[in-house]
């Protein structure tokens, strides 16, 4: 099972055998790992080298330690794939986890400046304004803020009700809204006091802050985001492709 031939270290096999038991739910969420002396019988390594291999799983965030009671499995990161657009609800649905939305604020409003511009709109033009507090399984995962240019869907707010719809499916099938391009901009920072009480989380912990532009088939800005998710429940995914410099 580890290698001691390897030149990888035995800590670093470690952590990946558990890392792989914790994904394949061996050891599920609040699961109790074995303790460094347990790993060490069990695997014929030093309690040292156990302890790396749980200091390395701890700061991945994969597992947290508790005074006196042990070693535990943490809920993982929802992993974010940056290349697909999907919304919320759809992103919680193929993660068979049920999402849900409480409304802070859906009214018309004059678009500051700002705003306005991501929309390609005159200043001050009316504009649909969205505010939910987005949930999966009850759980409070991110605030969002969404604009919106009342051209493409005049009557949006007035005629659904966004706590328990999806936008982008009432875009698609109400106003054969077609969104095929999103340009946005991802930055890590700590939380504001009232972000922090909306999302439920302690002091310490960052958010990731998400503005996003997305346009329909004509290249025509739909609606523009202001999102907030929680660091501690959300991480980034991409694919890279290499390109190989030309002779």
């Amino acid at each position: 099972m580890l290698n001691p031939e390897s030149v990888v270290p035995l800590y670093l096999q470690l952590k990946t055998h558990l890392k792989t038991q914790i994904e394949e739910g061996v050891y599920g969420k609040d699961g109790r790992l074995p303790s460094e002396r347990e790993l060490s019988q069990h695997y014929n390594i030093s309690r040292m080298t156990a302890r790396q291999a749980i200091q390395a799983l701890m700061q991945d965030g994969f597992i947290d330690t508790r005074v006196g009671k042990g070693t535990f499995v943490r809920e993982q990161r929802i992993a974010q794939d940056l290349r697909h657009l999907t919304s919320f609800s759809e992103d919680m649905a193929q993660r068979g986890r049920t999402s849900g939305s409480r409304i802070i604020r859906a009214e018309k409003t004059a678009a500051p400046g700002d705003i306005a511009a991501h929309l390609h709109v005159p200043p001050l033009t009316q504009i649909g304004l969205l505010s939910r507090l987005r949930l999966a399984d009850g759980e409070p995962l991110a605030w969002e803020i969404c604009h919106l240019n009342l051209r493409f869907c005049p009557d949006i707010l007035d005629r659904h009700d966004f706590s328990r719809t999806s936008l982008y499916a009432v875009l698609r099938e109400s106003y054969g809204q077609r969104l095929v391009l999103a340009q946005q901009v991802i930055a890590a920072r700590m939380p504001t006091r009232e972000e922090r009480d909306l999302l439920q989380i302690g002091d310490g912990i960052p958010v990731l802050a998400l503005h996003r532009v997305t346009l329909n088939d004509a290249q025509q800005p739909v609606e523009y985001v202001q999102s907030v998710y929680r660091g501690d429940r959300y991480q980034l995914q991409t694919t890279l492709n290499l390109i190989v410099p030309t002779e």
